[in-house]
C-alpha cells in the first residue's frame, strides 16, 4: 500500500514535470543541430499547479486511517480552508459538524485529528501562507499544536 501511495505521488509529479514544474529526469534545452544544448524559454508553470504539486508532497507523509483519498479530493481541501479563514472562521468552528464541516475526511476514508490538524496546516502553509499564523495560534491555545 505504501509503495502504491509513493508510486502514485511519484507518478504526479513527473507529470507535472512535464508541464514544466520540476525535474524528474530528461534535459535541460532543446538540442541544436551541433549537439549544444539551449535553454528553453517556455512559460513558467501556473501557480495552481505549482501549489498542488508542493501540497502532494508535503502531505504525503500524513497518515490516512483506511487509505489515502483521490488527489482531486486531497486538492479540494486547501481553497476551502482558506476560503473560511479569510471569511474569519476559527479552525474548530471549520472542522466541527455543525459548523463548516470542513473537516477531512470522505465517504471511504478519514483521518484521527491530530493528522487533520497536521493536513490543515500543510494546506493553509502551501495555500494561504497569510493565514498561518492564525491557525497555528489557534491550535497552541488549544493544545492541539
Amino acid at each position: 500500500m505504501r509503495h502504491t501511495v509513493t508510486k502514485t505521488a511519484t507518478v504526479l509529479l513527473c507529470t507535472l514535470t512535464s508541464l514544466g514544474l520540476a525535474g524528474c529526469g530528461g534535459g535541460d534545452g532543446d538540442a541544436k543541430a551541433d549537439g549544444k544544448a539551449t535553454v528553453s524559454t517556455s512559460p513558467s508553470p501556473s501557480s495552481s499547479e505549482a501549489l498542488a504539486a508542493q501540497y502532494l508532497a508535503e502531505s504525503q507523509p500524513i497518515p490516512f486511517t483506511s487509505h489515502r483519498p483521490a488527489i482531486d479530493e486531497l486538492l479540494a481541501l486547501p481553497p476551502t480552508w482558506c476560503g473560511a479563514l479569510k471569511d474569519g472562521h476559527s479552525v474548530e468552528w471549520m472542522f466541527s459538524g455543525t459548523g463548516g464541516n470542513l473537516y477531512p475526511n470522505g465517504s471511504d476514508w478519514g483521518m484521527v485529528k491530530e493528522d487533520a490538524y497536521r493536513l490543515l496546516i500543510v494546506g493553509v502553509r502551501v495555500y494561504c501562507p497569510d493565514r498561518l499564523d492564525t491557525v497555528t495560534k489557534e491550535l497552541r491555545e488549544t493544545g492541539e499544536y
